[in-house]
């Protein structure tokens, strides 16, 4: 080994949070631990929460308003598409209404074209109704 560059090696003496203490070998001479083989579950066989209160907590009030946030947005992403779609279906509405109304007003000034030819071809009819006798009685007095 090169000199000079390797940190020193010493014993060092581990402390985990349930109390136990055991010393090793280590480049510190202190290490504090949250779980050792005395408290870990799969040593000891019992289930039991490990983090109370530490670090998934202070986890969760770093980032748990993030997920809310998030939440947040997409409410507001939804009720703007909502919106969004009720204003095209409202928009849809309002042209077949239009074209409802103008084909409405075409076929309103077709009754009036048709209901005025209808009263010339009446008047007509009656003026060579009127006419026919008229003749009738010409003829008559031409034939005499």
């Amino acid at each position: 080994m090169k000199e000079g560059i390797h940190p020193e090696y010493v014993e060092c003496q581990v402390r985990c949070t349930c109390g136990n203490t055991f010393i090793t070998r280590s480049t510190k001479r202190e290490l504090r631990v949250d779980i050792c083989n005395e408290c870990h579950p799969f040593f000891t066989g019992t289930q039991k929460l490990i983090d109370t209160g530490g670090r998934v907590q202070r986890f969760a009030d770093k980032f748990g308003g993030a997920a809310a946030a998030v939440a947040e947005r997409e409410a507001a992403k939804k009720a703007a598409k909502a919106a969004a779609v009720a204003e095209a279906e409202a928009k849809k509405k309002a042209e077949r209404e239009a074209k409802a109304a103008a084909k409405a007003a075409r076929a309103a000034e077709f009754a009036k074209k048709a209901e005025a030819e209808a009263a010339k071809a009446a008047a007509a009819a009656e003026a060579a109704a009127a006419e026919a006798p008229a003749e009738e009685a010409a003829e008559e007095a031409a034939a005499e």
